[in-house]
């Protein structure tokens, strides 16, 4: 299991931020990513819905014998994390419980911020991860538009600043830790450190959540033997593969050298099930 790649699932492309934090912290891995992006985004979707396509998905990346599976989205993280722990034989990770850990750790006043998308916003995830630590005073604010910018390649300019302010300035001078809590935001780390000030603390979750692959494969002495052959990366899609290759490209950094993506058509949903 030592040579077998660490699989990574989210609905579209931010879980390639999640990627890329564990390519820096572990280089000598393989990694299988999946992205439902033909389904995407999984927000607004029922939850039974959700649970059922991460499902789908995880499937494939077992199927394809992965070592650890890392679910790269916090709508999916919310909605199917315990059902993955209890189907699989593998480890499973997700992304809020390592940013939560983070967070606690390293507030100074106990006012922790959490920025994210509408649909994690509106499920309570992020405050459910926070309430076995109520010491802490914790503020969830959804910030829509951000994805919207990070997709059309925009991390800097006044527009995005400007709606930047919007979002971020109720928090300021309110929380002195804010947590990234979605995977296309860290992409923007810059604007939002720029808007919230030096001397509030951001903790990426995918940062966090490579440190907790690590974690997982050294316990379980699961990590790639140094002495293998440079380790080889998969990437497939459930949509148009030229639009991830795009965007993988931006988020990944590594322009032509990402290699071949593969396509697997999603189930064809009828009457909202697939």
């Amino acid at each position: 299991m030592t040579d077998s790649p660490i699989g990574v699932f989210d609905s579209g492309y931010g879980g390639l931020t999640v990627m890329r934090a564990i390519l820096d912290q572990l280089p000598h891995e393989s990694v299988a990513y999946f992205g439902d992006t033909a389904r995407a985004p999984y927000g607004p979707r029922p939850i039974a819905q959700t649970r059922e396509f991460a499902l789908q998905g995880l499937d494939r990346l077992v199927d394809h014998g992965v070592k650890v599976l890392v679910i790269a989205c916090n709508t999916a993280s919310a909605a199917v994390l315990h059902d993955a722990r209890e189907r699989y034989d593998v480890p499973v990770v997700e992304v809020i419980r390592p940013a939560v850990r983070r967070a606690a750790a390293a507030t100074r006043t106990g006012r922790v911020g959490v920025i994210s998308t509408v649909g994690t916003h509106q499920s309570g995830a992020y405050l459910d991860a926070f309430a076995a630590a109520p010491h802490l005073d914790v503020v969830s604010t959804p910030c829509p538009r951000f994805v919207e910018f990070v997709e059309r390649g925009v991390t800097g300019g006044s527009e995005l600043v400007g709606v930047a302010h919007e979002y971020l300035d109720p928090l300021r001078g309110e929380v002195d830790t804010l947590v990234l809590g979605c995977t296309h935001y860290p992409l923007l780390t810059a604007v939002i450190s720029y808007v919230m000030g030096d001397d509030v603390t951001l903790v990426s979750s995918a940062e966090e959540t490579a440190k907790d692959v690590y974690r997982v494969l050294a316990d379980a002495d699961a990590l790639r033997p140094d002495d293998l052959p440079e380790p080889d990366h998969g990437f497939t899609t459930t949509g148009d593969p030229e639009e991830f290759r795009r965007l993988a490209s931006r988020f990944l950094g590594v322009g032509s050298r990402l290699g071949p993506v593969f396509t697997a058509p999603a189930p064809v949903e009828r009457a909202g099930i697939s």
